[in-house]
Order: C-alpha cells, then sequence, then structure tokens
C-alpha cells in the first residue's frame, strides 16, 4: 500500500510476520493452482464480503448477506468448472453455468430483497449487487487467470509480484520523497509514491515480459506494470473510500498489522480482470 503521508514510524513485527506469512501462503496456493486454488480465493472473498457488508450496515443498509455469500461462492466454482481440466473441469456445460451465474444471482437478490417483510431499498440493492460484483465477479478473474493453458502459472506470478512491487515502490518513495498529498480520500497516499509504484512494476514487469518470452517482452511487460500499479492504485483507493463513508480506520482485524481482509485484498481485486483481457485480448494482436 502507498504509506501515509510523512508518516515516519518503522513496521511492527506482527505486521511483518502477517505480511510474509500471507506473501507465504499466496505463492503456495499459486503453485498448487486447480481446485486448491479456488478454495483459498474462495475462504478469502468469504471473508472480505463479511467484512464489506459490515460498513454497509454501518450506514443502515441491509444487504441480502447470505444470499450473495452463497452466489459468490457459486461464481468461484462455475468458473472453476468452466476454466478447469480434468474430469472437473472445461466442460461446455460448465461454460454456461459459469456466463449465466451472474445475472442470475443478481435477479436472485433483488427477488429476496422484495420477499422482506420491509421491502428493500436501492442502497440494499445496490450494496448487495456490488458485493456480487466487487467480491465475486472481479476475484473470479484470478482463477481465469490461473488456469489458462500454458502461461497462466506465469501470469498469475507476474501479476502477483506487479501488485507486490507496486505496494513496495509506493512504500519506499512515498516515505522518502512524498510531499503532495494524492487524494482527499486518502490523504496519506502522496504523488510522489504512487508513481514511485507504477514506476517499480514497470521494471518488474519488463524483466518478467523477457521472462516469459514475449516478442518486445520488455516493452509489453513494462506497459502491463504501470497498467497494473494503477489499476492497483483505483482498487486501494476504492476501499479507502468505502471506509471512509462508513467511518472506520480499518475495515477488520483479522491480520495482525495489517488490519482486515479488504485492507490486504483491495489492489488485488481489479487487477486480474484488466491482466486476463490484456493477455487474451491485446497481446494476441501484437504478437502478430
Amino acid at each position: 500500500m502507498i504509506p501515509r503521508f510523512r508518516t515516519r514510524t518503522a513496521t511492527s513485527l506482527p505486521r511483518l510476520l502477517s505480511g510474509w506469512a500471507a506473501g507465504a501462503f499466496g505463492f503456495v496456493v499459486v503453485m498448487l493452482g486447480g481446485w486448491w486454488f479456488t478454495a483459498a480465493v474462495g475462504v478469502i472473498v468469504h471473508l472480505g464480503l463479511l467484512e464489506f457488508f459490515r460498513m454497509a450496515q454501518f450506514k443502515g443498509i441491509r444487504p441480502a448477506t447470505k444470499t450473495t455469500l452463497v452466489a459468490v461462492q457459486l461464481l468461484l466454482v462455475s468458473t472453476q468448472l468452466a476454466s478447469g481440466s480434468g474430469w472437473m473441469g472445461g466442460g461446455w456445460f460448465a461454460g454456461d453455468v459459469a456466463a449465466a451465474v451472474l445475472p442470475a444471482s443478481g435477479a436472485v437478490i433483488c427477488g429476496w430483497l422484495l420477499l422482506q417483510p420491509v421491502t428493500g431499498t436501492i442502497a440494499d440493492i445496490a450494496a448487495s449487487i456490488f458485493g456480487l460484483f466487487y467480491l465475486g465477479f472481479l476475484p473470479s478473474y484470478w482463477i481465469r487467470l490461473r488456469e489458462l493453458e500454458g502461461p497462466g502459472l506465469a501470469l498469475t506470478l507476474l501479476a502477483c509480484f506487479l501488485i507486490v512491487a507496486t505496494d513496495i515502490g509506493s512504500y519506499v518513495i512515498g516515505r522518502r520523497l512524498g510531499r503532495h498529498p494524492l487524494s482527499p480520500i486518502s490523504p496519506g497516499k502522496t504523488v510522489e509514491g504512487a508513481l514511485g509504484g507504477v514506476a517499480c512494476a514497470m521494471a518488474v514487469g519488463a524483466f518478467g515480459g523477457t521472462l516469459i518470452g514475449w516478442s518486445w517482452g520488455w516493452l509489453i511487460g513494462a506497459v502491463l506494470g504501470a497498467v497494473v500499479a494503477l489499476f492497483a492504485l483505483v482498487g486501494d483507493l476504492t476501499e479507502s473510500m468505502m471506509k471512509r463513508d462508513a467511518g472506520v480506520k480499518d475495515s477488520g482485524d483479522a491480520i495482525p498489522g495489517h488490519g482486515g481482509i479488504l485492507d490486504r485484498i483491495d489492489s488485488y481485486l481489479f487487477v486480474p480482470a484488466v491482466v486476463y483481457s490484456l493477455v487474451t485480448l491485446v497481446l494476441p494482436l501484437l504478437q502478430r
């Protein structure tokens, strides 16, 4: 994350240890892939969605919590079935189900809110549908990316490393050189920190693109790094905006030194869909 403006406090031991533990866990499940990876994503987004709905309830909103939690898991499972290989993945039926889960879930959520003793409001519907999108549809692209034939593992690791590089570059440059606040949504973030994160991600992306073997890999990788850094920042600021609106400092207290699950994964939510789209739609045109 980009550091608090002019903060000079040292990193606490619990924060350092929990950060390393989270990183190690993420690396292991990415390497395992398949249903192990999907199960890990499912647990993480389930906990994150609980935190999101908790913040919504602080605003007096009554989302369809249980219905949305179930819908998110169905979306992740159907994505794995559609994207994976073997006897439990890749079938045409699973693909149809994966495409239908999102709109069907939205309709079920609206129907559930309509049937409550106190009819749901626009805010209730919006929070529920956004939760389905924010912590269901967007994270499902991590599964799509990991299950890509051939470069799936390399691309997933590269995307993760680019986000980590963005965080480190933002922290180091922002802490040492940060002078200009980036946004009133999160006054601790600085323009210098954001630029440092982009530069660090571009350097890692250039190296990664060369290793993967793309034509003009260093250039394509650097551009990918810049795009990932910007969307990681959007994810970070989006969660900051929600916390600010809800009047809470952290989304929860699940991770020592880091706050809640959402505080840790906010930068990882918008990135996979962007990487997947660039790699499957744009990159083939550039490699011709």
